[in-house]
């Protein structure tokens, strides 16, 4: 069974456990030191992070073949419209590249803490909350995406890891469950997984004989 602290990253911590400019760091949350991260939140995001002390459900979380989906909340600045939304659903150019296609939606303001530094929000231009889910985890992706359509992130909460979720856990708050990990050996009934192609068993070379009961010579 591998470990797995489901733990919800207030605004403005670095994700790992020191620092030497003294900035606040996992180390004031999270006791247990056997763990480490699987995967990245920015400083200046918020929500659900996850950390293991297994190397195998570090790699299923964050390796990109797995394709894990990532759901965000992320409040922009303005009012997207059709446009822009259909941009983010196709995928936008990057820097890095063209980013895959997303599951985009507008969202009412969902029920959130209060963040420690309020949103910089201009009085004569209106925000909007987007459901931005993404199967990448490239540096700061969410927020290069949504300023590619002109609508810079405001604040940006991820709310879910592929099964795993927030739920009721507050910032700075944690759970932790342990995770079955299942013997790469084997098949789901406990039966040893053979990867080769399966073959056909010999048939049987038929006895062939002469009249008068001797084999033909060959």
């Amino acid at each position: 069974m591998a470990k797995l602290v489901v733990f919800n990253k207030p605004y403005d911590v670095l994700c790992q456990f020191r620092d030497d400019s003294g900035r606040e760091t996992l180390a004031k949350y999270i006791q247990d030191k056997n763990v480490y991260p699987a995967g990245r939140l920015d400083r200046d995001s918020e929500g659900l992070l996850l950390l293991t002390d297994d190397g195998a459900l570090q790699h299923q979380i964050t390796h990109p073949r797995h394709k894990l989906a990532k759901t965000y909340w992320v409040q922009v600045e303005g009012e997207p419209d059709a446009q822009a939304l259909a941009a983010l659903r196709r995928g936008v150019m990057l820097n890095d590249g063209m980013t895959r296609p997303a599951k985009v939606k507008t969202i009412a303001p969902p029920p959130l803490w209060p963040r420690s530094t309020p949103v910089r929000e201009r009085k004569n231009i209106p925000t909007q909350w987007l459901e931005i889910i993404i199967t990448e985890g490239r540096n700061r992706q969410v927020r290069r995406m949504t300023a590619a359509v002109n609508h810079p992130t405001l604040r940006l909460v991820r709310a879910r890891i592929g099964n795993w979720s927030l739920d009721e856990l507050q910032p700075g708050e944690a759970r932790t469950i342990s995770v079955h990990m299942p013997n790469p050996g084997k098949t789901a009934n406990g039966q040893c997984a053979d990867r080769s192609h399966p073959t056909r068993p010999k048939a049987k070379r038929a006895k062939q004989t002469h009249p008068n009961g001797k084999r033909p010579r060959s």
